[in-house]
């Protein structure tokens, strides 16, 4: 069914109106009744109409003054009108009407099939030109958001060069080194730093495929029942370095019964261990770092709260977005390539779950949200 569209009656004559009415009136259609100029830029005001028919004599504002007013107006000076006259008009007369907008005169007695032609012409024009706008609109969103994924890529490859080149130069280095063959301590020294810039190395990655699987739909979640008190366990263990590196105080809450959960053990550790891993990353040395678990209605959830940097209301959205990653907190990231917490929304998708975070803004801490179901439906 086609959208309804707004025509616009004005005739000083409750009489003639409701012969309009009658003639043109159909359930894809809203008649708007109007019995002076004023009431007809009253209503103008506030509807958007295909078409106006517009009585040319009626006392005070006439047709041809409320057509140029319409005209003058940026609302309404493409709303097409149609002049009603009962008298025949001189050249000149109609001339005045053109100039002051009209498309077209109608007389009296109005002929019923020729007036429901004109009025359905109009209502097509409208409604292409509304979907033609609601296009245009779509064109100029996605145009955006092309730009917008253009540059995000552009800054991403940046970024990811710049991480990439750092523990590269790293290894080369060392490799360089161990060639000349250092005492047996520095040796060990050298072998320990090449490791460290090789776990970072393997953990972009491993972030890289995870996002390349999951957006090709080539992850699949490995479900089992188990402890999920473990599996926060074994990501807290898994972030312990990065807390102690910077003296943070992390506790764990969860409550005394079993839950257990048929989940994939491995992902749900992971997007834990990411979400303990920024709060460590993102908080001043010697902050505080809660982890809690409960039991609800009908899953779990598991929350991470820090004292530590915050975030505005717009960091909150576009940090679980590709690549973002928040300006004021790109001296925390450690080499971080703006991907994590895009991984921990989508993995938690996967498991039927979300995440949402919550700050009372900068320097006021955050609250990650982990929401989980009891059992993972199977794809």
């Amino acid at each position: 069914m086609n959208p309804a569209v707004k025509f616009l009656l004005v005739d000083d004559l409750p009489e003639n109106l409701l012969s309009l009415e009658a003639l043109l009136q159909r359930d894809d259609r809203v008649l708007l009744k109007a019995r002076s100029g004023d009431e007809a830029l009253e209503l103008l005001l506030h509807h958007d109409v295909a078409l106006a028919l517009i009585d040319v004599q009626m006392p005070g504002l006439n047709g041809f003054e409320l057509a140029e007013l319409m005209r003058g107006n940026e609302r309404t000076r493409r709303v097409p009108i149609i002049f009603v006259t009962a008298g025949t008009h001189t050249a000149e007369r109609r001339f005045q009407g053109y100039e002051a907008g009209a498309v077209d005169f109608i007389q009296k007695p109005i002929e019923p099939d020729v007036l429901r032609s004109k009025a359905e012409v109009f209502a097509e024009l409208y409604r292409q030109r509304k979907m033609l706008a609601e296009q245009r609109d779509l064109l100029e969103e996605q145009t955006r958001a092309l730009q917008l994924a253009d540059q995000r890529k552009n800054e991403f490859i940046g970024i990811l060069v710049h991480e990439l080149r750092n523990p590269l130069a790293a290894l080369n280095g060392g490799l360089k080194l161990l060639s000349r063959k250092p005492d047996e301590a520095k040796t060990e020294q050298i072998h320990g730093l090449m490791h460290e810039q090789m776990d970072h190395i393997i953990r972009l990655v491993d972030d890289l495929l995870d996002v390349s699987r999951i957006t090709q739909g080539k992850i699949n979640l490995s479900k089992s029942e188990f402890e999920l008190k473990d599996a926060i366990s074994t990501a807290l263990e898994m972030t312990r370095p990065t807390v102690e590196e910077k003296r943070h105080t992390l506790t764990f809450k969860a409550p005394e019964q079993a839950c257990t959960i048929l989940a994939d053990k491995v992902r749900l550790t992971q997007c834990v261990s990411n979400l303990v891993n920024n709060a460590a990353k993102y908080t001043p040395e010697g902050g505080q770092i809660e982890v809690s678990l409960e039991a609800v209605e009908r899953g779990y959830r598991i929350t991470v709260a820090d004292n530590g940097l915050g975030l505005t209301p717009e960091a909150s959205t576009a940090i679980f977005h590709m690549f973002e990653q928040v300006e004021e907190h790109r001296g925390h990231a450690h080499g971080g390539l703006g991907i994590g917490l895009a991984l921990v929304k989508q993995l938690m998708e996967l498991h039927g779950g979300d995440v949402t975070v919550w700050s009372d803004g900068p320097g006021k801490g955050s609250v990650f949200t982990l929401e989980l179901p009891r059992e993972i439906a199977s794809a």
